[in-house]
């Protein structure tokens, strides 16, 4: 580009995964026999590394490339933008490699494309006298058709309708060039940056002409405000002074981003779209141009266009110029996830330094994205996945909330980090990671409480996610694996008396016992600070007592009466989608007992279980595991394997939150053939930080004990209150 370098480049990681599975115990005795073996084991993903530096420090970009990058199968190097040509001698003088050039405008739409498809927070509107400056959208799930305005020099504006098919239709040569070469002669300023830094101060109409000036007020005729511009620079000509720097900075800005918005949006009615990107130089992350450009497209649209702007917007012609490169890949067919361990967010001040020292490379900043197993797709059960947002409670909004679990997650970092280091009791540099790990969050902890907009909308579950994130980075793939080992093991033992106790009830009284099962089950969350104090003090605290804990009916959100009533007048479910939760006593006493009665009642079952591990929640090869034994003592259980009427699926997800825009695309699959109708969400994660709200096509029950009590007190509750929440679609 004109004043940053960006470069895109695919690695290859090794990290630690932990792996369990069954032990053989053909004919040992097994009663004191932990019940699965884990193992640590290398695993190799992919990971997608963006990087932007200042062009001055070139030498230094290529250098990296040189010593990390380049090897010797390495024959040519893809570029796009102006210094592709400026700097295409320098480049292959110094690499020996041959540079491919790819034009500028197919590079920018396919790093458009991914990022929309790939970055769930990628897109958002400026709202500077908004408590959030920031406000993110949902992606849709149907990203075209769009407008991607590009104010470089000029301005070219583009409509794009399919991942490959998009036209140039219009644009103008007065862009961010004009701004800078117009105000260079005003203001004898020659610095881009210096020059909006001068706008922001000035007040145009010092030099502007607005109707008011013309007409004396308002022209209500036209329904003109009296403070609207009438003449740019109008009042030049016959002011005999001299006009501030910042005042004709500022002037400078409005003439140009209001030429640009209105042209903008007179080519997204002539096209019929409602979706217009702005990106190029010129926004590049600016408050003060974001809020010219954001300020004329709402007028000039009366408010029915907005305009958008993109989390990542610089890197997209790195992006897709590394797409091009890496097409026999197919890097498309997959899904990405941003790594937030290894960002830097939005308009970040303190990323982090590595490869390259911060004080060589000027402002640095990255993105690094992981390519998942799996393709990620919407639940097909969702009522309108274009309005779907997974997460309850915007942090970024809500001071008061983002304050409060900032503070708890800190206050919880010592004891992450004390049981990541416990979990690896053989490796000799376990306490040394654990620090690192508990430094780096706390980092980014710091980071989020001065710009809380760093990587999107900020929520409990990105919250959770990045800690995750952080436990990977230095080696902690799943630090309560022995915990969850321990809990399947002494649960499994008291899996048939409980179903003997079950089963001597009658039906309405079983029904509610099921209930309670599932919510005491609940209960074993070692995300939940009041909950791991308890189990850290009171190894005996079991089943019995986590139901004595729980509050007493009427609920906080009680709708039990109503789905009593469904299951004794309505015909069984076809199928029901079961999203689970923890590891231990949850699983296997709570949602299993659950499970089997929907079996007898002939509703088929599909357990949804995470694809990879987070806190103390079961994932999917657990659950195979536990499912077997339990099958090998309950007939029910044994004959529904068997005949395919109980399936166990991943959800394509490894956090203990849970986003239904983002699950496996086999799991899609599987509801869809399965006809699903019910869709049971447990856990204070996934029914209460998300989806507490989210509208399902079918019937739905979500329940969660609420094990944290400034949450509690907000919902109105007490702690271990109880959300059941049975739901019916309106025809």
């Amino acid at each position: 580009g004109g004043s940053l370098t960006k470069l895109a480049y695919y690695s290859t990681v090794q990290h630690k995964v932990a792996r369990v599975r069954s032990f053989d115990h053909s004919g040992k005795d097994i009663e004191n026999e932990p019940l699965y073996e884990i193992s640590v084991q290398e695993e190799i993903t992919a990971r997608l590394h963006f990087i932007k530096f200042e062009n001055t420090y070139i030498e230094t970009c290529l250098d990296f490339i040189k010593d990390h990058l380049v090897n010797t199968e390495t024959k040519v190097i893809k570029a796009t933008g102006g210094g592709a040509y400026k700097f295409k001698d320098l480049i292959e003088k110094k690499l020996g490699l041959k540079v491919d050039k790819e034009d500028v405008m197919t590079c920018l739409i396919k790093g458009c494309n991914f990022v929309l498809r790939n970055i769930p927070h990628e897109v958002f509107a400026y709202q500077k006298d908004s408590d959030t400056e920031f406000r993110f959208q949902t992606n849709h799930p149907n990203i075209f058709p769009y407008l991607l305005v590009n104010i470089g020099s000029g301005v070219s504006i583009v409509k794009v309708e399919t991942e490959d098919k998009f036209e140039w239709i219009g644009g103008s040569s007065i862009g961010g060039g004009t701004f800078w070469g117009l105000g260079a002669l005003l203001t004898k300023t020659k610095k881009f940056d210096e020059l909006l830094q001068l706008a922001s101060k000035g007040q145009h109409t010092n030099v502007d002409m607005l109707v008011k000036d013309v007409y004396g007020g308002a022209y209500q005729t036209l329904g003109l405000s009296g403070n609207l511009i009438a003449s740019s620079f109008g009042k030049s000509t016959t002011a005999d002074k001299e006009f501030s720097k910042e005042d004709m900075a500022k002037s400078l800005l409005h003439m140009i981003s209001n030429d640009i918005g209105q042209l903008a949006c007179l080519y997204a009615k002539l096209h019929n779209l409602d979706k217009i990107y702005f990106g190029g130089f010129f926004i590049r992350g600016h408050p003060v141009t974001m809020r010219t450009i954001t300020y004329s497209i709402n007028f000039f649209s009366k408010g029915e266009v907005q305009a958008l702007f993109l989390r990542h917007e610089g890197y997209l012609g790195a992006i897709g110029a590394f797409l091009k490169g890496a097409e026999q890949d197919n890097p498309n067919q997959y899904s990405w996830g941003e790594n937030y361990a290894g960002s830097s967010g939005l308009m970040s001040t303190s990323p982090d330094v590595y490869p390259m020292q911060r004080t060589r490379s000027g402002t640095f900043d990255m993105l690094e994205m992981d390519r998942l197993e799996r393709p990620l797709v919407n639940l097909p059960l969702l009522k309108d996945p274009s309005t779907y947002i997974p997460d309850t409670v915007d942090l970024t909004d809500d001071a008061m909330a983002r304050k409060y679990w900032l503070t708890c997650f800190e206050e919880a970092l010592d004891g992450v980090a004390k049981r990541a280091a416990a979990s690896q009791p053989d490796s000799v540099d376990a306490l040394e990671r654990a620090e690192k790990f508990r430094q780096k969050y706390w980092n980014k902890l710091q980071t989020l409480r001065q710009q809380p907009f760093a990587y999107g909308t900020l929520t409990v579950r990105s919250l959770l996610d990045t800690r995750e994130h952080c436990l990977n980075e230095f080696n902690f793939p799943d630090p309560y694996s022995k915990v969850k080992q321990k809990e399947n093991g002494i649960a499994l033992k008291c899996f048939q008396s409980v179903i003997e106790s079950l089963d001597s009830l009658g039906w309405e009284e079983r029904q509610f016992a099921l209930v309670k099962g599932l919510l005491a089950g609940n209960v074993f969350d070692w995300g939940a600070k009041a909950v791991s104090d308890v189990l850290e003090s009171e190894p005996q605290f079991g089943f019995e007592e986590a139901k004595s804990k729980l509050q007493e009916r009427p609920w906080l959100e009680d709708s039990y009466s109503q789905w009593l009533e469904r299951l004794k007048e309505g015909p069984p479910h076809k199928c029901a989608l079961i999203f689970a939760d923890n590891s231990g006593i949850d699983i296997i006493l709570g949602v299993f007992p659950f499970v089997r009665e929907l079996l007898s009642r002939g509703t088929e079952v599909i357990l949804a279980c995470n694809s990879g591990p987070a806190l103390n929640d079961v994932t999917y090869s657990e659950s195979l595991i536990v499912t077997e034994r339990i099958a090998a003592m309950d007939p029910v259980i044994q004959t529904a394997l068997r005949e395919e009427k109980l399936l166990l699926v991943q959800t394509g997800s490894s956090s203990p939150c849970l986003d239904l825009s983002r699950l496996d695309k086999g799991l899609a699959v599987l509801v869809r053939e399965r006809k699903t109708d019910l869709v049971i969400i447990e856990g204070m994660g996934r029914a209460i930080h998300t989806n507490y709200y989210a509208a399902l096509k079918c019937e739905s029950l979500k329940l969660a004990v609420i094990k944290n009590s400034w949450l509690a007190d907000r919902l109105g509750g007490k702690i271990f209150s109880v959300i059941f929440k049975y739901e019916v679609p309106c025809k």
